[in-house]
């Protein structure tokens, strides 16, 4: 009984530490976070080198209403950086993506994989593609060959919403056919 009673204490103490773990996912890397504004995020590039950002020049705007990108450039800006090319997504003036190619020729991704999982846990989904950590507000997933990428689960639920069309007539058409084998 006494064994019983400890395995589930055990078994309750690491399901509350996974679930915990994945709670307090990062909002994003350094000091640049989910939902920052552009400004605040051109801000800290120029703060960090590390990044390779070169200003304005960096900055483009993507087709569609209120969506701005920032593209830095660690190895072409000659940085000895961890990181290679990032990429800022913005949507109304805030950060909803950040991806970050890092590089290859200083880190592994065994060795990311296991950094991510020793400070939140294991990942939710795990595949040869990538590995995933989620809560209710953020997805955080490491991506072959070595990214990683931080999403506002809320704003891109809300582009995708917008970003569905209606099927047209032959393609209603397939879909009812392939339903059918």
């Amino acid at each position: 009984m006494l064994k019983r009673r400890l395995c589930l204490v055990l078994f309750f103490f690491t399901l509350c530490s996974v679930l915990l773990a994945h709670e307090n996912l990062p909002s994003g890397y350094a000091k640049i976070r989910l939902g920052m504004s552009v400004e605040e995020v051109k801000k800290l590039l120029r703060e960090n080198p590390a990044f390779g950002y070169h200003g304005d020049r960096d900055v483009s705007l993507l087709p569609g209403e209120n969506r701005v990108l920032i593209e830095t450039d660690a190895f072409a800006g000659h940085v000895d950086s961890f990181l290679d090319r990032c990429w800022f997504q913005f949507y109304e003036d805030k950060l909803y993506i950040i991806i970050i190619n890092l590089n290859r020729a200083k880190i592994d991704h065994y060795s990311v994989f296991t950094a991510l999982c020793k400070k939140y846990g294991d990942p939710s989904t795990l595949n040869p593609e990538r590995s995933l950590w989620e809560n209710d507000k953020i997805s955080m997933s490491l991506e072959r060959p070595l990214s990683l990428k931080y999403v506002d689960k809320a704003v891109f639920e809300k582009l995708s919403g917008k970003s569905r069309v209606e099927q047209t007539v032959p393609e209603l058409t397939q879909e009812w056919f392939l339903d059918s084998l």
